[in-house]
């Protein structure tokens, strides 16, 4: 196939900052878009990013850098997948190629790579916090001009902390704009009280013909002077209610709403956040847009095209990089047993915080949909509502990926473990994850899991031993069981074999040898694997335990290991600090064993960005690395 030429962009290419930005006329704003929006698609194609989110936030993003003084205004982008128009505008255009690659720039906004970068995001629901907090921030500091801005979608709001933010950001009066970018998405379509009511005001008739109206009203008054307004907006709010047949909700927050209004349309978004500057205190914009405008396939498929992977930037067909044959996803291992399980259990049910797609649970949510559910950007809720069910005796399945299992910590101890409820917690993305970068790497939950009593905390090797896992869990009352397992491919193409229950608390050996003893946990044992072929030339034959579990800790195991090995070797995909190198130490210290030990594992720093090959390398426990640290423990 022939490669598309590289498009060129007459307008884009002299824009180096808002500033450039500034200079051009409104009318100009238009194709500033359209070069925006390719440039996007051209740059994603071939270097794959989130897609969707980002189509769908163009306007916004040109009428946000036109309006406001970035980086003075403070600009806040919640989850901020979507703020790849963002970093073009602000002089990483020219890098963008970059984005999300090994030592490349962020795929998230972030505060040390640019200073328009107001806070780093990953995780949703931030935004209005933040925002709230630095906009108190400058007025105590006299920066009464300073304008503080935070973008948040509607899957972002289903999350508690959002509500939370609102709730005091209406109390202090602060001068803070909401922007809610309504696409009806997160990831996967979205559910729920709130998705209804929003889908209520932007679909309430009576109410869409009388706004312009009113904004028109309220702008005449406004001139003539405050009371004047305060009358216009008590008539305005009266009048909402009485069309909506509700009040709304975010002026019971002390919000002034304005919306719901076109977010494509850049020539109206820029006028009316001309006029949001002008109004004091808190307010919310609701605008609505498409994720994946301008893309008919993105528009058509939003969930596939969130983050496609490579595609063709003219057809937008996705490029099919793996051959058939190649072992499955954990994940997709996860869905299919889940279903398997779920048809031999009745009791078994699947909860899942707005990743059914990403985590595979649609899977079964496609049989089964009153067996399953997604309840929105909500992990606590998630893990207490698998509680609730545990607590009635049926079997709750949550899958939670490790990076946002951290926000349901406390959720996790108080209302599973201290209750000793039998809630089967699947931690998807254990470990590095890749491109996503630090705020969505699993590094952390090996080591907070396990110091939880009551807590049974496993990590499988391979498909299999996932499956395996999952069978177990579900076989008896054992509490809480938390399975962890990586992001991406497993080794084994025939995974699909008949379940076997698993001692808990039992390991196994993999290779039996002389001088140094290897105990790995989870997927990287298959590195470990490959660390010992390349050794085998060598005439280095070290001994191979696959633990499975982090605790219970395989006790008969390690002291078997200890009274044959004076020199050991722990691999994990997760921190050393406090993880299961830790756990096995803390072992060797509680039973006088004198062994020299050395932990593999992600030290005690926030890993960047680059692909999961490119960060075991960096971290020392890829196969090269691993081989070292055996080749160098022998040596002492």
């Amino acid at each position: 196939m022939i490669p598309a030429k590289k498009s060129t962009f007459s307008l884009l290419n002299t824009i180096n900052s808002p500033a450039d930005l500034k200079k051009l006329s409104e009318a100009d704003l238009l194709e500033v878009c359209k070069e925006l929006r390719a440039f996007i698609i051209e740059e994603v194609s071939c270097n794959p990013g989130h897609l969707g989110a980002n189509l769908g936030v163009v306007e916004l993003t040109v009428a946000l850098h036109y309006v406001y003084n970035t980086p003075y205004d403070q600009l806040i982008w919640d989850v901020g997948h979507q703020a790849y128009g963002h970093k073009i505008l602000t002089g990483r255009r020219d890098v963008f190629h970059t984005n999300r690659k090994f030592k490349g720039i962020s795929g998230f906004p972030k505060m040390t790579e640019s200073e328009y970068d107001s806070f780093g995001t990953g995780h949703s629901s931030t935004s209005i916090s933040a925002a709230l907090g630095m906009a108190v921030a400058a007025n105590r500091k006299g920066e009464t001009d300073r304008k503080t801005i935070a973008v948040i979608g509607d899957g972002a709001l289903t999350g508690g902390m959002a509500f939370e933010g609102l709730n005091n950001a209406g109390i202090e009066r602060s001068n803070i704009l909401v922007i809610l970018n309504d696409n009806n998405m997160a990831i996967d379509p979205n559910h729920g009280a709130l998705n209804d009511y929003l889908l209520d005001i932007t679909t309430s008739g009576a109410w869409n013909r009388f706004k312009g109206d009113t904004w028109k009203i309220l702008g005449v008054l406004g001139k003539i002077g405050p009371d004047a307004r305060r009358m216009a907006q008590t008539l305005e709010t009266a009048i909402k209610h009485m069309l909506l047949k509700q009040s709304n909700l975010f002026e019971s927050m002390h919000f002034r709403y304005f919306g719901p209004v076109d977010g494509h349309d850049v020539m109206h978004l820029v006028k009316i956040l001309e006029d949001m500057k002008k109004i004091e205190g808190p307010k919310l914009l609701h605008i609505l847009t498409k994720k994946g405008k301008g893309m008919p396939l993105a528009e058509i498929n939003q969930t596939v095209y969130h983050a496609p992977g490579k595609f063709d930037k003219v057809t937008g067909k996705i490029i099919e990089e793996e051959p058939a044959g190649f072992p499955p996803k954990y994940q997709d291992v996860f869905g299919y047993t889940l279903l398997e399980l779920a048809r031999l259990n009745p009791k078994i049910m699947g909860i899942t915080p707005a990743m059914p797609s990403g985590s595979s649970m649609n899977v079964m949510m496609a049989e089964m949909p009153d067996r399953t559910f997604d309840v929105g950007i909500a992990e606590q809720h998630a893990v207490t509502f698998s509680a609730g069910l545990a607590a009635q005796g049926f079997i709750p399945f949550c899958n939670i990926y490790s990076s946002f299992m951290q926000r349901a910590f406390d959720q996790v101890i108080h209302d599973i473990a201290l209750q000793k409820l039998s809630v089967i917690l699947c931690l998807d993305r254990g470990g590095l994850v890749g491109t996503d970068g630090p705020t969505h790497h699993g590094a952390f939950d090996l080591a907070f899991m396990r110091i939880i009593p009551n807590m049974i905390v496993a990590a499988p090797m391979n498909e299999e031993e996932l499956r395996n896992m999952m069978f177990t869990a579900q076989e008896k009352n054992h509490g809480p069981f938390v399975i962890r397992y990586p992001r991406g491919q497993g080794v084994m193409t025939e995974w699909k074999r008949p379940f076997a229950s698993l001692p808990i608390g039992k390991g196994r050996m993999i290779n039996d040898g002389t001088e140094v003893a290897v105990l790995s946990v989870g997927h990287p044992g298959n590195l470990v694997t490959k660390a010992l072929q390349v050794l085998e030339k060598e005439g280095i034959n070290p001994a191979h335990f696959d633990m499975r579990f982090v605790k219970p800790l395989d006790e008969a195991l390690l002291h078997d290991v200890f009274k044959r090995f004076n020199k050991i070797i722990t691999v994990e995909d997760g921190t050393i600090s406090g993880g299961f190198g830790s756990a096995v130490a803390e072992f060797m210290i509680r039973n006088n064993y004198p062994a020299k030990m050395k932990m593999l594992g992600i030290p005690d720093e926030f890993i960047e960005h680059g692909t999961q090959r490119q960060l075991y390398r960096e971290c020392g426990f890829d196969a090269e690395g691993i081989a070292n640290a055996i080749r160098e423990i022998r040596m002492i």
